[in-house]
């Protein structure tokens, strides 16, 4: 089993990256494989909907790291996304990163687990929690909560590691995560196989 963590912050060591090394720690101890995706400082393209990926074996036109990432995402069994806070929503970079790596993309995570994680100085953690979620409500994925909604808050790495709460929530978060993954693995080894889902039906609201 093996759980892909993103860092959707500039900072590759910073206060997002701390969250996912807590989460990570413990899926380590629990047996599961982790490694953490950092997308870096440079700028990521939103997508533009012009459907290339659909008729390319999941390909973006702009090959930048959402392919390097969907590459990897067959392998994994559950993923942890992780930000900063702005303006009360996830990093311009992750914003970009999740439009084009879930566009038309539900069969590839449909089943799998998911959970976000974000920090913060202050305020906006709960919008921003809730945007990155959505990505994973729309797509049959199965949310992991933890014992307090998945924040941690500084101004910097070495303020983080003071919110000793905040660290606990990830600590469990890990552990909910590891559960839920090893239910589902021992599901399937005894003939409990994922839901099998009804052929999309698209419709809006002028027809």
């Amino acid at each position: 089993m093996k759980v892909l963590l993103v860092n959707g912050s500039p900072h590759k060591e910073g206060c997002t990256n701390l969250a996912l090394e807590e989460v990570s720690k413990i899926l380590e101890k629990n047996d599961i494989e982790t490694e953490i995706f950092w997308l870096g400082n440079k700028p990521i393209g939103g997508c533009i909907g012009c459907n290339h990926c659909l008729n390319t074996n999941n390909r973006c036109f702009m090959d930048d790291k959402v392919n390097v990432f969907l590459d990897m995402v067959p392998s994994a069994d559950g993923f942890v996304f992780g930000s900063p806070v702005h303006f009360a929503s996830s990093s311009g970079n992750l914003t970009s990163f999740l439009d084009r790596v879930f566009y038309g993309r539900g069969n590839l995570f449909a089943g799998k687990a998911f959970a976000s994680v974000v920090s913060c100085r202050r305020g906006g953690a709960t919008a921003t929690f809730d945007q990155i979620n959505k990505y994973a409500l729309i797509s049959n994925m199965f949310v992991v909560g933890s014992s307090y909604w998945n924040q941690i808050h500084g101004t910097n790495r070495q303020e983080a590691m003071q919110d000793l709460e905040g660290l606990q929530t990830m600590r469990n978060l890990a552990q909910n995560m590891s559960y839920f993954l090893k239910c589902t693995n021992f599901s399937h080894s005894n003939g409990i196989n994922k839901p099998t889902y009804e052929k999309s039906i698209k419709t809006n609201f002028i027809r």
